[in-house]
């Protein structure tokens, strides 16, 4: 895979499972993120 250093990903669903480890994933590799997730009614 090239280098993704000072690219911009666009994560959704990120507060847990595959999208919480996209995103660690991504920050490591120097990506700059947008996360964001939504909170169910069950999580109020």
């Amino acid at each position: 895979m090239g280098s993704l250093d000072g690219r911009v990903a666009i994560v959704t669903g990120a507060a847990r499972g595959i999208g919480a480890s996209t995103s660690h994933m991504f920050a490591a590799q120097g990506v700059k993120l947008v996360l964001s997730d939504l909170r169910s009614s069950e999580e109020t």
